[in-house]
């Protein structure tokens, strides 16, 4: 069905999924291939083995191609204490860095250059194991008998083929941390200032000595002077001491804040189309105030949202000026200013669609954004008033009251039929929006909607006039594939009904959460609580389409779409109000390929509130995700515990990015 609130274009877009029941997803697979058109970026990607889109790498055949010589070799890789039927992760990670193992296949260049993979892997193999903590570590790697040194002096000596070669690792015992400190030099120590330890910084004395540890303290050390207004911190001087014969690391670090600075002025480079002023006052520099990395940070990322650039870089100069502040350049690469897509989709629910969409991204030179979208469906429905259709033109100013406040304005016309009821709509909306803070946003505006529709209670008009607002928090490290953070929304809209003479309030939320709890992205637990409530004198006051309905993808899996709700007669009307639970175990075992289990269940009541009269709806299922460079593609399937009429035995949905 069509979303009430978003285009075609925009759901698949932002990975939202498709119901569909078996044998017919084979066909959506294929369907879905072609809507990732919408993209105006093209990625090479291959789905077990089957090229799919984009520029195709070169096959082992062609990345021999021009290489003279080439020559053959093989390798035995050997860890001592190490189980050869049963490698520990340790050996795996070795062999991961290791050069000879990972390019078998792309022959090099004669015996010499051999050699000098071979010599690139001791030094990959050595970081490698100083990384882990192992620095008595031995590294041995023989070239068709000879010791590595030896085979480079005299490789004419090499005549076998193919060459084999013997690498061979002694790890010795894991180092830990000795003694360690921190020092800091420079106009940071006169300043009060409450400066980062060696044990604050990770450095504390007994834990493995691993070399990631030292590196990451001195960034963290380096972060928090450039954070305090020192653009020009760095380590003067390390020193790292492996006493063997106690087996741990000595580490003294010399970190040299430089001089404080202030935010100075601001020039920017490498427009075409874009207004330079416009770029520099929305990157919203505060000239004079304290130098603080964060607040570059933050400019760089506002800046990237605004969808001109295509590169975005800020370059500060290499000293101060007279009056203590940094002078700072913004260097920008300008995307294409026209962008366009198409898309098609198909599930044995909702029949055939096509989708698509033009903008123009800057559209007077201040990155005005103008969109003109529109999707039709159901095109194999018999009867034409079952074809569903959703037209869109937006325009979109950011920094329309200062840089922090965006206006928006949009004009819609949606027909929607899913099996419950038949909506045909036109809205015109109006909104402020402003970014409070990196992670808090909000909005508030005007909307006049209509609506014709026909449900269980018969044929009715709305006409209502509202002011929607919401309130977003997003903490979340990635929007398509979270693995850490929190988003909540909250919305309200008071609304009146012009041809009901009735008052209404519209109101929802939601809170996602996303816990890490083996590595970054091994093993992530997802939750998300969502609930909902309209303030309104019977459910008939309210428009079908923006009553509740659970089922289908974003709710309750393995229901049908829009199925889960108080009935009448046995059909679902919709509901005032609503609570919805979802949860996943999302589980990462290759770089590529993910798995997933979820359970979720919810309910839609009658009432104004929750009164749970109605039994709670659960749907279970597990997934797959292949992870690519646009985001994971989604493919899931969810059994309902519980189905009743127009539910499926269990259906399957296919999106970009992950479920919430």
């Amino acid at each position: 069905m069509l979303y009430k609130h978003k285009n075609r274009r925009e759901r698949i877009a932002s990975g939202w999924p498709w119901n569909v029941k078996i044998p017919r997803a084979v066909a959506l697979l294929v369907c879905l291939c072609l809507s990732f058109s919408t993209f105006s970026q093209a990625y090479a990607f291959e789905l077990f083995g089957y090229h799919l889109w984009g520029e195709k790498t070169e096959s082992d055949e062609d990345s021999l191609a021009g290489v003279p010589d080439p020559t053959p070799y093989t390798v035995e890789f050997r860890v001592v204490g190490e189980h050869a039927d049963q490698p520990s992760e340790l050996e795996e990670e070795l062999q991961s860095v290791s050069l000879l193992v990972q390019d078998v296949k792309k022959l090099p260049s004669g015996a010499s250059g051999v050699l000098a993979r071979a010599t690139q892997d001791f030094e990959r193999l050595i970081g490698k194991l100083y990384e882990d903590g192992y620095y008595g570590a031995l590294v041995q790697i023989t070239i068709a008998g000879s010791p590595l040194n030896q085979a480079i002096l005299h490789p004419e000596k090499i005549t076998e083929r193919p060459i084999p070669i013997l690498v061979e690792i002694n790890r010795g015992v894991q180092f830990h941390f000795g003694n360690t400190d921190v020092n800091y030099k420079g106009s940071a120590t006169e300043n009060g200032l409450d400066l980062p330890n060696a044990q604050s910084l990770g450095l504390v004395e007994g834990m493995p000595a691993l070399s990631a540890r030292v590196l990451e303290a001195e960034k963290l050390a380096i972060k928090f002077l450039k954070d305090e207004g020192y653009p020009f911190a760095k380590v003067g001087n390390r020193q790292l001491l492996a006493n063997h014969a106690s087996q741990t690391l000595k580490v003294k670090l010399d970190v040299v804040s430089g001089p404080y600075a202030r935010f100075g002025p601001v020039s920017v480079s490498g427009t075409v189309k874009m207004d330079p002023e416009f770029v520099r006052s929305y990157a919203n520099l505060p000239r004079g105030a304290q130098w603080d990395a964060k607040v570059i940070s933050h400019a760089q990322s506002r800046l990237r949202d605004l969808e001109v650039f295509s590169s975005i870089r800020f370059e500060p100069d290499d000293q101060l000026d007279a009056n203590g502040e940094l002078p700072l350049t913004i260097v920008v690469a300008e995307r294409p200013r026209k962008v366009f897509g198409i898309g098609a989709n198909y599930s044995s629910n909702e029949g055939v669609g096509f989708d698509g969409y033009w903008r123009h991204r800057n559209l007077f030179g201040k990155a005005e954004r103008l969109s003109v979208s529109g999707a039709v469906g159901q095109l194999l429905a018999v009867n034409n008033e079952q074809i569903e259709y959703a037209a869109r033109v937006t325009f979109e100013k950011p920094g329309a009251i200062g840089p922090l406040t965006a206006f928006s304005t949009s004009v819609a016309a949606v027909q929607e039929n899913p099996d419950n009821y038949r909506s045909t709509s036109f809205t015109y909306d109006a909104y402020l929006s402003r970014d409070f803070t990196e992670a808090l946003s909000g909005r508030i505006g005007a909307e006049v909607y209509f609506a014709n529709e026909r449900d269980v209670f018969g044929q009715n008009d709305y006409f209502l006039l509202g002011i929607p607002a919401d309130l977003t928090y997003d903490t979340r490290n990635d929007a398509l594939n979270p693995t850490n953070g929190v988003e909540a929304k909250l919305f309200f809209e008071p609304a009146y009904d012009v041809l009901g003479d009735t008052e209404n309030l519209y109101s929802q939320g939601s809170i996602a959460s996303y816990l890490p709890i083996v590595g970054t992205d091994r093993v992530v637990l997802a939750g998300r609580v969502s609930a909902g409530a309209i303030i309104a004198p019977s459910v008939q006051d309210v428009p079908a389409a923006r009553r509740f309905f659970l089922g289908g993808g974003g709710s309750i899996r393995g229901y049908a779409y829009k199925n889960v709700g108080p009935r009448l007669d046995d059909e679902v009307t919709g509901g005032r109000s609503f609570m919805l639970f979802n949860g996943e175990v999302r589980t990462r075992i290759t770089e590529n390929i993910g798995l997933v289990g979820f359970v979720d269940a919810g309910a839609a009541y009658l009432t104004q509130f929750p009164n749970f009269d109605e039994p709670f709806s659960v749907g279970v299922g597990g997934g797959v995700r292949y992870f690519t460079p646009v985001g994971p593609l989604r493919l899931d399937v969810g059994v309902p515990l519980e189905p009743q009429r127009n539910d499926p035995p269990f259906a399957v949905y296919i999106g970009l990015s992950q479920s919430f």
